[in-house]
C-alpha cells in the first residue's frame, strides 16, 4: 500500500492495483495548487470525508477525468448522483467488501456542509482493510471515545490524524487518539493550509515522540510505503 501526500487531508493511495483518492483539495490549496496538476491524478475510487469545500473542491474534476466512484455518506453521495457521477454511498458503522479491500465508515464529530450551504449530512472517517494493511482516516474530527472502537475489530498500521488545531483535533489530542486507535504510526494531516491550522513541525514531532510515537510529516507529493 503507496500513501501520497497532496496537502489538507487530500491523499492518493494505491492498493491492490487501484487508485484512491481521498478529500481531494489541490486546485485552491495555496500550497499544493503549483505542485500537483488533478488532471495527472489516476483514480478509480474518490473517498470523501464530509462536505466542506477543503474536501471535496476537486472530486468533481477528478471524477470527471476518470471515471471514479464516488465513496461517502448517502447525502454527498446523492448530490453527486444527482449531478450524473458514479457513487457508492455509505452511512455510520457500515462496510463493504470493494475490489481493494474492505472499507468502514466511522463517526467523526466536525460539521459537513457543500460550499453553497446545501446538506453534506454528517462527517466520517474510513477504516481501510486492504493488501494485508489496514488504515484509518479520520477526516476532521475533534477526539471522540468512538475511537477506541476501531481496535476491536480492526488492528491499524497505520493511523492518519488532523493535528492542526482550532477546526479540528491538535498535536496533544491526536496523541491521545493514536492512544485510543493503538496505533504507534501517525501521519499527520489538516495543517498549515491557512493561518488558523499552521504548527511548529518540531514540536509536533517531539512531543508524539516522548510519548513513544512515530509522527510523519510528508511533504506535498511525498509518499510512504506499508
Amino acid at each position: 500500500m503507496k500513501i501520497t501526500f497532496y496537502g489538507q487531508n487530500s491523499l492518493a493511495i494505491e492498493v491492490s492495483g487501484k487508485h484512491i483518492v481521498v478529500d481531494p483539495f489541490i486546485s485552491g490549496n495555496p500550497l499544493s495548487k503549483d505542485k500537483v496538476d488533478i488532471n495527472d491524478l489516476k483514480a478509480d475510487y474518490i473517498l470523501l470525508t464530509h462536505a466542506h469545500q477543503d474536501h471535496v473542491l476537486d472530486a468533481e474534476a477528478i471524477a470527471r477525468n476518470t471515471g471514479a466512484t464516488i465513496v461517502s455518506n448517502y447525502e454527498i453521495a446523492m448530490h453527486y448522483q444527482d449531478r450524473g457521477f458514479t457513487v457508492h454511498p455509505m452511512n455510520h458503522g457500515g462496510s463493504w467488501q470493494f475490489d481493494f479491500g474492505k472499507v468502514k465508515y466511522v463517526n467523526a464529530i466536525h460539521t459537513s456542509t457543500f460550499a453553497d450551504g446545501s446538506d453534506g449530512g454528517f462527517p466520517g472517517g474510513f477504516v481501510i482493510e486492504g493488501e494485508h494493511k489496514n488504515i484509518y482516516i479520520a477526516g476532521d474530527t475533534a477526539l471522540t471515545m468512538d475511537m477506541k472502537l476501531i481496535p476491536l475489530r480492526t488492528k491499524l498500521d497505520l493511523a492518519i490524524l488532523p493535528i492542526g488545531d482550532n477546526f479540528t483535533m491538535g498535536v496533544d489530542d491526536a496523541i491521545l487518539a493514536s492512544d485510543f486507535v493503538e496505533c504507534e504510526k501517525v501521519l499527520g494531516v489538516h495543517y498549515d493550509t491557512f493561518g488558523y491550522i499552521e504548527i511548529d513541525h518540531d514540536d509536533a514531532k517531539r512531543k508524539f515522540y516522548e510519548a513513544g510515537k512515530d509522527l510523519m510529516l510528508l511533504d506535498i507529493g511525498g509518499s510512504l510505503e506499508l
